[in-house]
């Protein structure tokens, strides 16, 4: 099912380029009729994108901290979660820096579609006062910050409202829990409908872009793919030293170990479909202690992202080149920081992690049509991306392992 949904939505991308191409080069007035025709339903497919997104972080968040809490954070080990957090930083750092030179060396400046731009010049928003923002952080009415899609404060406020729940009645709060479970598996069967029209949907985005855009949009899907290429390369090599000198094993011995699940995570787009050949790797190959493999894998797959950061920034800033949206250097600051952070929590579906990007999306100004967009650019870069992913998983499950005297 999965392949087969993967195929027919690259199908949509390339026949939506196709039929873009074709309309850039006939008469206007004929192009812009069938524009106006077909742009809807891509409109459409990104309100079903929205309308999931402030359910689905808010239940699944609630749900995490209610059933596990502090207990399972202190599980995961303090030395793992440490190099979750610096490799993360390094990541992030590593897009957030190379990402726009890169860009502009490849004529970027090119890419940007000017009716858009025009057409965003007017509704220029400016931001709030940082005492404002800082007040608005916790919100007054929550119900009303979820109606607006104010999810920093919402977020905030469920992390608070978790946190109390481990504080309650063992019964009141698995039965939060499991509320909060039902919600967000309710809301990832919606997801899995929309992804089932992506074909659809991806089509008519990419239409409107290519007719607009013209033969340009070729150069900027393949000036994405090539830049997250080349940096997710850069992360997965760092990886094997990292294994040799802070894990004290072989080059050798870690790209044996790696192997078997970087073909299962590159074939699947899964990590979590290559749980079961790491742990196997991590015990016969690398020769780790079970209770180490055992406590660090699970947890790596589950929440450490280590190249989303670049994916995410890369495709990012493509979408802002795109719309003509010009980010400072403090708001491509935080902006990548958030995509940092917002690594760390990806659904358990294709290119589940581009949904929850919506309100980072929404808080700076840039369009929810990007994100189908990269959608359909996602398909080639994830298989990488999980690749890249897994070989840290077994990077940390190395560094994380005691050494004889700790033992």
């Amino acid at each position: 099912m999965r392949r087969s949904l993967t195929a027919a939505v690259l199908m949509g991308l390339v026949l939506g380029l196709a039929a873009g191409l074709a309309l850039a080069s006939v008469e206007a007035s004929w192009s812009d009729t069938v524009v106006a025709w077909v742009e809807p339903v891509g409109a459409l497919w990104v309100n079903a994108i929205r309308m999931t997104v402030i359910p689905l972080v808010v239940s699944l968040l609630l749900g995490g901290i209610a059933s596990s809490g502090a207990h399972t954070l202190a599980r995961v080990g303090g030395r793992a979660l440490a190099w979750f957090l610096g490799m993360i930083v390094c990541t992030t750092t590593l897009a957030a820096l190379t990402v726009p030179p890169f860009y502009r060396l490849l004529g970027a400046d090119g890419w940007t579609m000017p009716e858009v731009t025009a057409a965003r010049t007017a509704g220029e928003v400016t931001l709030p006062p940082f005492r404002d923002w800082f007040v608005g952080l916790l919100p007054a009415n929550p119900v009303q910050a979820a109606a607006q899609g104010d999810i920093l404060p919402l977020v905030i406020f469920t992390v608070i409202f978790g946190l109390a729940a481990t504080r309650i009645e063992p019964e009141l709060r698995d039965a939060l829990a499991r509320g909060a479970r039902a919600v967000s598996e309710a809301i990832l069967v919606v997801v899995g409908w929309i992804l089932a029209t992506a074909p659809v949907g991806v089509f008519a985005l990419t239409l409107g872009l290519a007719a607009q855009t013209g033969f340009s949009v070729i150069g900027a899907v393949g000036g994405f793919f090539l830049v997250v290429g080349v940096l997710l390369t850069v992360a997965i090599l760092a990886l094997y030293p990292l294994a040799r000198v802070a894990g004290g094993v072989s080059v050798r011995v870690f790209a044996r170990a790696c192997a078997p699940a970087q073909a299962v995570g590159f074939s699947t787009r899964s990590s979590m479909a290559s749980l079961p050949v790491l742990l196997e790797e991590a015990e016969r190959t690398v020769e780790l202690p079970e209770h180490v493999s055992a406590l660090v894998l699970p947890a790596a797959v589950a929440v450490f992202k280590y190249g989303s950061p670049i994916t995410r920034i890369a495709g990012t800033y493509l979408i802002a080149t795109l719309f003509g949206i010009e980010l400072g250097a403090l708001e491509w600051a935080a902006l990548a920081a958030f995509l940092g952070v917002l690594s760390f929590y990806s659904p358990g579906i294709p290119s589940g992690g581009l949904f929850v990007m919506a309100p980072i999306y929404q808080a700076f100004g840039l369009p929810l049509e990007g994100i189908g967009i990269l959608i359909a650019l996602d398909l080639v870069p994830d298989m990488l991306l999980t690749a890249t992913n897994v070989t840290a998983d077994m990077a940390v499950a190395v560094v994380a392992a005691p050494t004889h005297g700790e033992a």
